[in-house]
């Protein structure tokens, strides 16, 4: 039975601050990576809440265990012991090869605790204006600290002064890194993504990540990489910075780490682990016995299912599948990314594309104007992304035939 064709959602209701140009439909519920809207219209989830659900919707084991966290306990508050940190802090610690981990509830709150440790660090060692150096393109979230951070003036304009304390680099050029740090007695850490997200999926080449860890070993800086949409398996590694073999001082985390519950974390390793102390940093929800359950069964299900191998395997058959079908194509200028994390850039702006692409019933989004960002979650099979590469194709194409 055809399920009834589906109506606009009106406009948001006066009542909601208008922060977001929103696609006008209203999603109900989903299944594995189907979603479905208010008026029954189906709906093939390349986005995955922007790299969120990593498990999919409703999934058979993921939700069952909430339900029972529920009805044991949401929240308590981190006056008190939450035996569910100290098990997700163990794994987390396991699979990056770190020391100690801090709960928070968001990627930008992780990215903005990172931020205070490299200050604090400075200022133990007696820097009194510490700097940290950042990148072209980065995101790392709009509070003022993480704004001040991100590469984007588009996203920084109206909200001045901005934050001090930062040097902005290029992307995979450790002369320019050097260059803009020489001699500069203030510089504390160096802070970037490994795959930019919303800067229009853009990695940074192993060789790098490689010359900029040793030059923070070199000079007593800490390196911070934020793997808060690139981390949790989505590139086929726990943490994308493992295929250049480094491992960092301070590691956000967020997105995909819950499934969807809201949860953040800062894994640190030796270098960072003991700078904050009592008073020094904190958070109401953070570490929350729900979050926590969470991001333990989400792991744990990942293991049991082989979700690295999946991403790995459906994000190259994903990525080939996309190079086959736009071959020749003047207007796709580079097609990108790793495992379930992948960036298809044309050669004008195209974030009409959205609202066109759910209309053919797949959700994807824009990044950086030109730059069809697809993150589905990792639970996604090789049949699927071939659905995805269906839709997707005739609507670049067409797009890119408009005069």
């Amino acid at each position: 039975m055809n399920a009834p064709a589906a109506k606009p959602v009106e406009a948001a209701s006066p009542h909601v601050m208008n922060t977001y140009g929103r696609v006008p439909i209203a999603l109900s519920h989903g299944q594995g990576c189907r979603v479905w809207d208010i008026n029954g219209k189906q709906y093939l989830d390349a986005l995955a809440g922007i790299a969120v659900n990593t498990l999919g919707h409703n999934h058979p084991r993921l939700v069952p265990a909430l339900q029972d966290q529920l009805g044991k306990m949401i929240h308590s508050c981190n006056y008190y012991h939450v035996p569910g940190q100290e098990q997700l802090a163990s794994k987390l610690v396991e699979l990056s090869g770190m020391t100690n981990v801090f709960f928070c509830s968001t990627g930008l709150e992780a990215n903005e605790a990172a931020l205070k440790l490299a200050r604090k660090f400075g200022h133990d060692k007696g820097i009194q204006r510490p700097q940290t150096v950042v990148y072209e393109k980065a995101f790392h979230g709009r509070s003022i600290a993480t704004l001040s951070a991100t590469g984007n003036e588009k996203v920084q304009k109206g909200f001045g002064p901005l934050v001090e304390g930062f040097i902005r680099v290029p992307l995979n050029d450790i002369e320019a890194l050097k260059k803009a740090t020489a001699g500069n007695p203030d510089v504390v850490a160096v802070f970037f993504e490994t795959i930019q997200g919303e800067g229009g999926v853009n990695a940074m080449r192993a060789e790098y990540l490689q010359q900029v860890r040793q030059l923070c070993d070199q000079n007593d800086w800490l390196l911070m990489i934020d793997e808060v949409q690139c981390g949790m398996g989505r590139t086929g590694k726990w943490f994308a910075h493992q295929w250049a073999g480094i491992q960092p001082d301070v590691m956000p985390l967020a997105k995909g780490l819950g499934s969807g519950v809201p949860i953040g974390a800062v894994v640190a390793g030796p270098k960072a682990a003991n700078i904050f102390q009592p008073g020094n940093h904190g958070t109401t929800f953070g570490g929350n016995p729900l979050a926590m359950r969470a991001g333990i069964e989400t792991i744990r299900i990942m293991e049991e299912d082989g979700l690295l191998e999946n991403a790995a395997k459906v994000g190259a058959h994903l990525k080939a599948a996309l190079q086959r079908e736009f071959s020749g194509n003047p207007g796709v200028k580079d097609i990108r990314g790793q495992g379930l994390m992948i960036g298809v850039e044309l050669s004008r702006p195209c974030g009409v594309l959205v609202n066109r692409a759910a209309e053919a019933g797949l959700l994807i989004s824009v990044t950086a104007d030109s730059v069809i960002r697809l993150v589905p979650a990792l639970i996604m099979t090789q049949a699927e992304a071939d659905e995805v590469v269906s839709l997707l194709a005739p609507l670049v194409k067409a797009f890119l035939a408009e005069a």
